[in-house]
């Protein structure tokens, strides 16, 4: 195997590119450290070898910096500019000797200059480093290609990491041009398949943090009900949710929240936020918060008035009908969240919704459903997960029938965020918030 390029270039690398790490923010209810080091065993195990690099922060960066997915989701560590390398046990094999399980986090060398901007760093130096970060062991970052070495000997010439595909842009792609440099006898293939298999199923930890954004989000949609008034701002209601949110501890969004009223809530992704609703209306609210990296999803439907007309309440109670039909349909290691074939709960709603109401020209309503029925959730609203397999025990997604006539300004979506309990049981998290027409009104009221 061909000698690494020389260290100082690599550290002189990290040096220039890194020249600003976040700021201290505020601290994330973060799992304990044995479950990070769970799923770097896991994925070690599919994958052999692995190299990932957290993105990298500008040095006018004036947003806050949020860590990549993948990389927190195995080492729970938010500073950007770190890099980490897990490679699996391995049998003696020739010459080369056994090689027990490896995982190492790398920080990048301290910038005297920009701490006193950002604040004092965790370098490799400090003997609690690995107590901090939980890996086994803590290098500085110019020892990396030394370690991507080490860890290949005797072993397959093949590192996964987060190899850009389909023209995405990698927080990966810079530093692992360094690493192909420094030897070009390995291989570099894409971690995310791997990546993507775990995370289709959530742990116990994990699932406590769902419920905590789930909480914090029904906890905004209670403020809402109260304050959607005629003559009140689309951005109101906005501001009003986030401020709730904020309150209960979420760093941010999960995703632009979604005000839509009138011909508003007939538009998905309607981002302005801005009309003033009027009565007689509905509004279609679509707002949810991430706690500590985790992202719900919520939206409801409320007459801007308190009161939903006749044909409001008509479409509104074909979509909960709907959204009930699939909830009483599911079976646990049976169901598809999406699909059309006779398993799948999506098909169940499309089929409820074309056999209970008609439009204004006699035609079935399920036309009127132009999106899918779910998706799953997790560090991002729209979380990684396989749509191939059925859903079952680990599993947590969102169900959201939604119907939406802009002849007859009437949009109605419900949704509600779901997760498989290991009996194989759905629960729903978040059943706290009313959906039946009827509760709905009443809280509106502050009942």
């Amino acid at each position: 195997m061909r000698k690494a390029a020389p260290l100082l270039f690599f550290s002189l690398f990290v040096t220039l590119m890194i020249p600003v790490l976040a700021a201290p923010g505020p601290a994330l209810d973060r799992q304990p450290s044995a479950d990070y080091h769970a799923r770097r065993e896991a994925l070690a195990k599919k994958a052999g070898v692995v190299v990932l690099f957290a993105p990298i922060e500008g040095p006018d960066e004036v947003y806050e910096f949020r860590q990549e997915n993948n990389f927190y989701y195995l080492s729970g560590q938010t500073e950007p500019g770190t890099a980490l390398l897990i490679a699996a046990a391995a049998d003696a094999r020739g010459d080369s000797p056994a090689r027990a399980y490896t995982e190492i986090f790398f920080l990048p060398p301290h910038n005297v200059r920009r701490e006193k901007y950002t604040g004092p760093k965790l370098g490799a130096e400090n003997p609690d480093a690995p107590k901090i970060t939980g890996f086994d062991r803590v290098e500085e970052m110019s020892k990396l290609p030394e370690e991507v070495e080490n860890a290949m000997a005797g072993a397959r010439p093949v590192v996964y990491g987060d190899v850009s595909s389909d023209g995405e842009p990698s927080a990966n792609g810079a530093p692992l041009t360094f690493l192909k440099r420094s030897n070009a006898v390995v291989i570099f293939q894409d971690v995310k398949p791997f990546l993507t298999s775990l995370r289709t199923y959530k742990d116990a930890g994990e699932v406590a943090l769902l419920r905590k954004a789930v909480d914090a989000s029904v906890a905004a949609h209670f403020a809402a009900f109260k304050a959607v008034k005629p003559n009140v701002n689309e951005r109101d209601i906005s501001a009003l949710m986030q401020y709730e949110w904020t309150k209960l501890g979420c760093e941010r969004p999960s995703y632009a929240p979604i005000v839509g009223s009138g011909l508003n809530s007939t538009v998905l992704h309607y981002a302005e936020d801005d009309n003033v609703m009027n009565a007689g209306d509905v509004v279609v609210i679509d707002a949810a918060a991430e706690y500590s990296m985790y992202a719900a999803d919520i939206t409801r439907t409320l007459p801007v008035n308190g009161h939903f007309t006749a044909r409001q309440r008509e479409i509104y109670d074909i979509v909960l009908g709907a959204q009930e039909a699939a909830m009483a349909a599911f079976q646990s290691g049976k169901s598809m969240l999406v699909g059309s074939s006779d398993s799948s709960i999506a098909k169940v709603a499309m089929d409820y919704i074309n056999s209970h109401g008609k439009d204004l020209h006699g035609e079935p309503l399920g036309k009127y459903f132009i999106h899918g029925l779910g998706h799953y959730i997790g560090l991002k609203v729209h979380d990684d997960g396989d749509y191939k397999l059925p859903l079952g025990p680990g599993m947590a997604f969102t169900i959201e029938p939604g119907i939406y006539i802009p002849e007859e300004k009437i949009g109605v979506r419900i949704e509600d965020d779901y997760w498989v309990d290991p009996d194989g049981k759905l629960i729903k998290l978040s059943a706290a918030l009313p959906s039946k027409a009827d509760e709905v009104e009443k809280a509106m009221k502050g009942k």
